[in-house]
């Protein structure tokens, strides 16, 4: 039987091999129909690991309210004739409720604002932010020099700061910061330290905007509310307005995930309590993350679907090339029966030239899908460099393009390689049945 097999393979390959042209393009529609499969797969994947790693920096076990600025059209409140006064958002008192619940293990508020930083003759506008220790754990920020802000500073209320990575770069560009002061407004800060880069977290939800953590500079919270306060005055030609902010963001971390969505619950109804105006947004993690997860299964769905369009059309092409091929060889055929060849045996011939054809379209298929990471940075290189260089808007597009990192789903390769074998086949029955249908006299006499 083992032998029979590897007589019918050597013999299809034979017969393939006589028109090694035809052959080589016809199963091109399967090489690239696999290989569709497997790339396409693979920027989903990419594409759903970008959006799941950006959930999972929040923490499944967060959850994350944020001061919202209400709509136009909001009542401001009047503090004078000339200042109106728009105050909104978190308060310190919705931060002690919160932080009262059962299930919550720890609470963390800061409080953040643009401002103009300098040092001597450098200066940079940067987000300052009001913070407490837990800050830095629940952002996956990092000392790379230095130290980070301690309860200590936070109970003294030092004017002590932690500068960013690339606010430090800007501002010393020469020299160590450490140790060093930095001044917003009329206000001086001790620098004790700087904080490793860390890579820009994208917008996630609709109340948490993207940020970027390398042009900050942060100092304790309460310092922050001694020295700078909750009122933000905005100066512009002809306009002048204020704003009073307690509180722009409050992360609570539940003590077990099963608790998260009732603790979130509770969080909405106590809020929509203390708040007569929609000034405030939450953002649970664990929510995002299940719904990434289900728009991953659309995306593959919708681009394997997409792909395999592609395969069916291999399958027609071969299918075409076997019934030109049963044409030809219909005085072959016809000189096999003759000496005895079944029916059976003519289809096993020919489904076995369409199976290798398939095969071996499949495997080079699955080779090119295989490099698909490699073959995206290539294209992520010459369209960083050549297309978009200078071109208007380049920068925002270099950074999408360049954020997106396919990722070769393992499950992806056997199922592209089982499917192309399995249209080959099917494609191949037809043209197989129809030689072994042939009556040997008849194709004993075909010209």
């Amino acid at each position: 039987m083992i032998a029979f097999i590897f007589r019918t393979i050597r013999l299809a390959i034979k017969s393939l091999l006589l028109n090694l042209l035809r052959s080589s393009l016809t199963i091109l529609g399967i090489v690239f129909g696999v290989f569709s499969v497997i790339a396409m797969l693979a920027i989903g994947e990419g594409a759903s690991a970008e959006a799941q790693r950006q959930v999972i920096q929040l923490g499944a076990n967060n959850i994350i309210v944020v001061s919202l600025k209400p709509p136009e059209g909001s009542n401001p409140v009047g503090t004078g004739k000339r200042t109106m006064v728009l105050k909104y958002g978190l308060t310190r008192s919705d931060y002690e409720q919160l932080s009262a619940l059962n299930t919550v293990r720890q609470s963390i508020p800061f409080r953040e604002i643009s401002k103009e930083i300098r040092h001597g003759q450098q200066t940079l506008n940067a987000r300052l932010v009001g913070c407490t220790a837990a800050y830095f754990d629940v952002t996956k920020l990092d000392a790379y020099r230095g130290r980070l802000i301690s309860d200590q500073d936070q109970q003294g209320m030092l004017n002590v700061a932690v500068l960013a990575h690339g606010a430090a770069e800007e501002l010393f560009p020469l020299d160590d910061p450490i140790g060093k002061s930095v001044r917003v407004g009329t206000n001086y800060y001790k620098v004790v330290g700087i904080t490793k880069h860390r890579d820009a977290s994208a917008a996630i939800g609709g109340s948490l905007s993207g940020q970027d953590y390398n042009l900050d500079l942060y100092i304790p919270l309460r310092t922050f509310q001694a020295r700078i306060g909750d009122l933000n005055v905005k100066r512009q030609t002809g306009s002048f307005s204020a704003e009073s902010v307690e509180l722009n963001q409050i992360t609570l971390t539940v003590d077990h995930i099963d608790n998260v969505v009732p603790t979130a619950e509770a969080v909405r109804e106590l809020l929509n309590l203390r708040h007569t105006q929609k000034d405030y947004g939450i953002v649970v993690p664990l929510e995002l993350k299940k719904q990434a997860d289900q728009i991953r299964y659309i995306f593959n769905g919708v681009l394997g679907s997409i792909a395999m369009i592609s395969l069916f059309v291999g399958g027609i092409g071969i299918m075409n090339i076997m019934l030109a091929t049963v044409t030809e060889r219909t005085r072959e055929i016809g000189i096999r029966r003759a000496l005895g060849a079944r029916q059976r045996d003519i289809k096993i011939q020919f489904l076995t030239e369409t199976a290798v054809l398939s095969s071996f379209g499949g495997l080079l298929g699955v080779l090119l899908g295989i490099f698909t990471p490699l073959a995206f940075k290539g294209i992520q290189w010459i369209v960083k460099y050549y297309v978009l260089d200078g071109s208007a808007g380049s920068s925002e597009i270099a950074k999408m393009f360049s954020d997106m990192s396919p990722q070769v789903a393992p499950w992806s390769i056997p199922v592209a390689f089982s499917f192309s074998v399995f249209i080959g086949l099917v494609s191949g029955l037809y043209p197989a049945i129809s030689a072994a249908k042939l009556h040997p006299i008849e194709a004993l006499r075909h010209e």
